[in-house]
């Protein structure tokens, strides 16, 4: 029984170990208003269950916010600059081995963008 459980202690510990994966740098490719795609760079650091980065692209480098991670699934915040005014950008994710498919929402905005962000080796 003590072999059984320690078994199955050592697997979930194993699992959420390789679900927060997520730290290191990287990209994806953004659709723009004018049909072109522009690189974003996701720079995260987990610790626990915080997540703290960078979000890099056209609209700058910015900090991340409110980050957590939960098992494979990570929601961060960031804010950006845009003809004056400031805009908080909220994001959801989940972490699939290379690959992180997020959806990002402008505050208050009531469309979503779907991305998916792939690991810089």
């Amino acid at each position: 029984m003590k072999r059984l459980i320690l078994s199955a202690l050592v697997s979930s510990l194993a699992v959420a170990a390789s679900a927060a994966d997520i730290t290191g740098k990287w990209t994806a490719q953004v659709p723009a208003r004018d049909g072109q795609t522009r690189e974003t760079i996701f720079t995260f650091k987990a610790a626990g269950e915080t997540l703290t980065g960078t979000v890099s692209g056209q609209m700058g480098e910015n900090p991340i916010a409110e980050g957590q991670v939960k098992g494979d699934e990570i929601s961060f915040t960031v804010k950006v600059g845009f003809g004056g005014n400031q805009m908080k950008m909220l994001y959801k994710g989940k972490l699939a081995g290379d690959e992180i498919k997020l959806t990002r929402t402008r505050e208050g905005g009531d469309r979503s963008l779907e991305l998916t962000a792939k690991r810089v080796k």
